[in-house]
């Protein structure tokens, strides 16, 4: 937590607003609105998952159709696209940024075109803060008139070209899960550069009651809303993003100083132009084994690292689905190590990581 959170969240106590609106719901939405730029409007949500199946409903998607997802990331990229009765088609990653491959992209729409299955949209992902490949994902997503929910989930407080990330798709989201960068202890965002889309969001979100005296409805909604009182927190966390940013740049920064020599660690660099949040600080081991070596070394000292995301097209849930997939994902997935990445680790936390995978290494 930063500093003004407490006063934000004892504010909505003072007033009693409490509810899924209030002076905390419309101050969050303007601080992301103003974070980001490029003329974004945004609506505040439950969590990221939610946002994700409001875009893919405000983009049509329904029962039967197809939509592209990034296969090496977390299921709650792919989970919404079931949740409408939609088929997910999983594509995998590029080396440079772990994110989306645009090569097997395009390879996945040319294949489902021709079997007459057009995808509804592309759910592209900013990787553990890494922005995808921004220019030519776009350039594909606009080639075949298929538009992208970005998955900004990772990536707030990233950059493109010197633009936030949250900006670049047809629909973009933001999550604000516990594990994020900043946090609502539970939330979401839509971003949209369409205000009626916004707004057609915020509808859906409060059970899509009509305008009328009485309770009346003539769509299908849900119970996605941010509360006032989550998004007083929401408003405290945006005063400190960067410094949140800062410190995990910092953490990344130093495991590179230190374990960059080995020939046994290797790090994901940013591309020209490209800027990382590093919300989680990854490696790569040149092996399975390795990788384990490390993890359970450093498990038996109580230090938590966990492996990279399994890929979506290898979880039991949607092994049956379309994929379209070099290797890559499986072998990051094999080699991968997420480190210690918290916003609040100590010099002395860092040290003693560094040196427990240094004993391990040379044992």
């Amino acid at each position: 937590m930063g500093y003004n959170e407490q006063v934000y969240v004892q504010e909505a106590f003072d007033t009693n607003w409490v509810a899924p609106l209030g002076p905390n719901v419309n101050g969050f939405e303007e601080a992301i609105q103003h974070y980001i730029g490029n003329d974004v409007h945004v609506a505040a949500l439950s969590s990221g998952t939610a946002a994700i199946h409001l875009a893919l409903e405000l983009l049509g998607v329904s029962k039967g159709d197809e939509v592209v997802c990034q296969s090496f990331t977390f299921s709650a990229s792919a989970n919404p696209i079931m949740y409408l009765g939609a088929t997910p088609v999983f594509v995998d990653s590029e080396n440079d940024t772990w994110n989306i491959s645009p090569i097997l992209l395009e390879t996945a729409i040319k294949d489902r075109i021709a079997n007459g299955r057009k995808p509804k949209a592309i759910v592209a992902v900013h990787l553990y803060g890494m922005p995808y490949k921004v220019l030519e994902i776009r350039e594909i997503a606009d080639k075949y008139q298929i538009p992208i929910v970005e998955d900004s989930a990772e990536a707030l407080g990233s950059s493109y070209n010197n633009v936030k990330c949250g900006s670049f798709g047809d629909l973009g989201i933001l999550s604000f899960n516990g594990n994020k960068i900043i946090t609502t202890s539970g939330g979401g965002a839509l971003l949209t550069k369409n205000k009626k889309l916004k707004e057609k969001a915020v509808f859906l979100a409060t059970q899509a009651r009509d305008d009328a005296p009485h309770y009346q409805h003539s769509h299908v909604g849900y119970n996605y809303r941010m509360s006032n009182i989550l998004a007083g927190i929401g408003r405290g966390q945006m005063e400190v993003l960067e410094d949140r940013v800062m410190a995990r740049r910092a953490n990344y920064e130093y495991y590179r100083s230190k374990l960059g020599h080995f020939k046994e660690i290797e790090f994901v660099d940013e591309p020209a132009g490209f800027y990382s949040n590093r919300w989680l600080t990854c490696i790569l081991t040149p092996s399975f084994e390795i990788r384990e070596k490390i993890r359970l070394g450093l498990l038996t000292d109580d230090v938590e690292s966990r492996p990279l995301w399994k890929p979506m097209h290898l979880q039991p849930i949607f092994e049956k689905y379309p994929h379209f997939s070099d290797g890559t994902s499986e072998d990051l997935f094999e080699r991968g190590l997420c480190l210690p990445s918290g916003s609040n680790l100590t010099l002395e936390d860092l040290e003693r990581t560094v040196a427990l995978i240094l004993e391990i290494l040379t044992s």
